[in-house]
């Protein structure tokens, strides 16, 4: 008699149910791990930004003045965001700012950081990671 090669549909099914197991596993903690670090992206965007205003400040002993509308990547030429799932929006008077980025796309949309020229940064909506920066 010779020798079976190959293996049984019984030890497919087992192989195959052992990977699908890993990957439920697996997948759902990828996506957590994905979604902290476009959270500390946008954090850290969005401290780089204040740290503009602030260059400005120390220069003129005035904030620049921008609204929501204001492009900030043209009049903040040193600055520009890494994160691709946060749209970053400033408004800022001679003494005060206040920098906002709004989460968007999938899993992103509804959460936001704010951020005040005191120091306070607050994430909220987020299905993770809510409270201060």
């Amino acid at each position: 008699m010779k020798n079976p090669q190959g293996f049984t549909l019984i030890e497919l099914l087992v192989g195959v149910s052992i990977v699908a197991i890993l990957a439920a596993i697996a997948v759902p903690s990828y996506s957590s791990f994905v979604f902290s670090g476009e959270l500390k992206t946008a954090q850290s965007d969005a401290k780089a930004l204040a740290l503009q205003f602030e260059n400005r400040y120390q220069r003129a002993l005035s904030y620049p003045t921008v609204t929501a509308a204001t492009n900030l990547a043209s009049t903040f030429s040193g600055w520009a965001p890494a994160s691709k799932k946060f749209t970053f929006s400033a408004v800022g008077t001679s003494t005060a700012y206040t920098i906002t980025a709004a989460g968007s796309g999938s899993g992103y949309s509804g959460c936001s950081v704010v951020l005040k020229e005191d120091g306070t940064c607050t994430v909220s909506g987020c299905s993770k990671g809510n409270g201060s920066c």
